[in-house]
């Protein structure tokens, strides 16, 4: 049918639609009321409209090819390379692994699986030149692509110190850049600055801060950086900060001639998760998957509703699994590379998101660049104000976590379910600078519920 549908209706400027609203209001204040603030200080209309609307950078999502992503601890190379093929059959569409021992038969792990036809993300718990060389090795005679998730600024950053120290470690990079061509090596984990607490324009410029600096200390970066990022049930936020970030990484690649997009893969956060009440967190990964999905991540490596107690485990990574698949093969998630664009509010968010975050970028710039503030502990401060207003609106209850700090089921317990410690773990070891700590909401809660289980016992 040719004819476009509502042409018979006269359109409705936002001046008009105004009016109507501050009508209906009955003299309450249109801003008061309607209009509130984000913690990132964006002001939230009730309604968006063209005549307020310029014309948006284009996205350049690819949302219809987003993979999913399995994560997989390597413990013992046979069970892994066994649970790697029959999540891949399951419907995994790429695996990372997690490799903590420099004697991991890292040939065996690879030839074991089929890597023409699916992506692999190696994140190390080492930084070992020989190691990631025999990753390339492999990378070049399968044809294969791997992205090597190294990232000793993002090791610096969590856990307070260098691998090595800080000369070794990039001079180690650019080894790397010159003999491994055929794999992408460099990663930049944004998930840290979220998990702990910071607003999205902090997430977004300490990101970009982040990755700014192995652009100036890396001579030749040939292949894709990959940038690790969290989500949060903030639904429209999140899709636009994913947008933001790949527009703002865009802008400092342009500086320094790298032609290459930046690969997201996106995890839903831990901040936000909960002890109590399990099942909810299901609830909550499957909104921060959409989000992650309609705002271009290239993977999306589901978090299992019981990953904070439980160690790895079938059931939860099925359905962790599952909820993905059901995005894609039953929600049509994967049929429309841009869904997001032309969509008013969203695109309102992805520019204000994207235009604080760069006002950030610069100042940490001017101040000495994001290694600098991080050792003299102002990006750990700013960190901990944002996190630090978000835990007052969860204990006065203004932010709510269903079955915690509202509706929680009192007879639900939880002691005799805990194969991990799910809380803060404090380490005595000596550090060269004051690590950024990731920390959840409901910690303070759960452990008072814990202590009563244990008095009631």
């Amino acid at each position: 049918m040719s004819e476009k549908l509502f042409n018979g209706f006269d359109s409705v400027s936002s001046k008009e639609w105004k009016q109507q609203i501050q009508a209906d209001l009955k003299g309450a204040d249109y801003n008061d009321t309607l209009v509130w603030e984000s913690p990132e200080g964006i002001k939230v209309k009730p309604f968006y409209h063209n005549d307020n609307f310029t014309t948006p950078i284009p996205a350049g999502t690819k949302a219809a090819s987003f993979n999913i992503c399995q994560n997989i601890f390597v413990f013992n190379v046979e069970k892994s390379i066994a649970r790697a093929n029959d999540t891949l059959q399951r419907g995994a569409e790429s695996i990372r692994f997690t490799i903590e021992d420099t004697k991991t038969d890292i040939e065996k792990l690879l030839n074991g699986i089929p890597l023409k036809n699916i992506h692999v993300y190696l994140h190390l718990g080492f930084f070992a030149i020989d190691f990631v060389k025999r990753i390339n090795a492999v990378a070049k005679s399968k044809e294969a692509t791997i992205y090597v998730q190294l990232d000793p600024i993002g090791r610096l950053a969590k856990e307070g110190n260098w691998f090595d120290k800080k000369d070794k470690d990039l001079d180690a990079l650019n080894t790397i850049a010159i003999a491994c061509t055929n794999i992408s090596f460099l990663s930049v984990d944004g998930s840290l600055y979220q998990n702990a607490g910071a607003n999205m324009v902090q997430q977004l410029a300490y990101t970009l801060a982040h990755t700014n600096e192995y652009f100036n200390a890396v001579a030749t970066i040939s292949q894709p950086i990959v940038l690790q990022v969290t989500v949060g049930t903030n639904y429209f936020f999140e899709i636009a900060k994913l947008r933001a970030l790949r527009q703002l990484f865009r802008t400092i690649a342009k500086e320094y001639g790298h032609t290459h997009e930046c690969h997201i893969i996106a995890t839903p956060t831990k901040r936000n998760k909960t002890l109590y009440d399990y099942n909810t967190n299901m609830l909550r990964t499957t909104t921060e998957c959409m989000s992650a999905i309609l705002g271009g991540a290239n993977a999306v490596a589901n978090l299992p509703y019981d990953a904070l107690y439980h160690k790895d485990n079938e059931f939860g990574d099925r359905i962790a699994r599952n909820q993905l698949l059901v995005l894609k093969h039953e929600s049509y998630f994967d049929k429309v590379d841009n869904p997001a664009d032309g969509a008013y509010y969203i695109e309102e968010l992805t520019q204000q998101l994207a235009e604080k975050a760069l006002v950030l970028f610069k100042d940490i710039e001017a101040n000495g660049g994001f290694l600098s503030q991080l050792k003299e502990g102002t990006i750990q401060r700013k960190i901990q104000e944002s996190a630090t207003k978000e835990q007052e609106l969860f204990n006065s209850g203004k932010e709510v976590l269903l079955g915690t700090n509202k509706y929680p089921n009192k007879n639900d317990r939880m002691s005799g379910e805990l194969e991990l410690y799910p809380f803060v773990k404090t380490d005595a070891k000596k550090t060269l600078i004051s690590p950024i700590i990731e920390k959840r909401l409901a910690e303070a809660i759960e452990k008072e519920r814990l202590d009563s289980e244990k008095n009631e016992g």
